[in-house]
């Protein structure tokens, strides 16, 4: 997947607004199991949200965020407080759900041939 730009990071903090933290990271921090959930929590919507209850220190929240992008593949969208926002765009074409500015296919327009309508100036 290609790098997000600040534009479509900006959209996917928009999009996600409304969702709720669907991965909760505790005091055990981020353990296989966590790695586990998220992957499949990507696979199925996306744009997921993952909110930090013990870890209150910025330093740590980035190392745990910089760990879960290594292991899943998902990219950072925003930080926002204690929660995180990924995205990581599925796989297959007909599950995908969230479509990012300047990357929406293009949309093929049909010409309309027919009589020339020529301009009739009224006196």
């Amino acid at each position: 997947m290609n790098k997000l730009t600040s534009f479509q990071k900006k959209y996917l903090r928009g999009l996600a607004h409304d969702l709720n933290p669907l991965v909760l990271i505790g005091h055990n921090g981020l353990t296989e199991q966590v790695i586990k959930s998220i992957d499949q929590t990507l696979n199925d919507h996306e744009l997921i949200k993952v909110k930090f209850n013990s870890f209150k220190e910025k330093e740590q929240k980035e190392q745990i965020n910089l760990e879960i992008e290594k292991s899943t593949g998902a990219e950072l969208a925003g930080m926002i407080g204690h929660v995180a926002i990924f995205f990581r765009r599925n796989e297959e074409k007909e599950d995908q759900k969230v479509f990012l500015p300047g990357t929406k296919p293009a949309i093929k327009r049909r010409t309309v041939t027919g009589p020339k309508k020529h301009r009739v100036d009224r006196a």
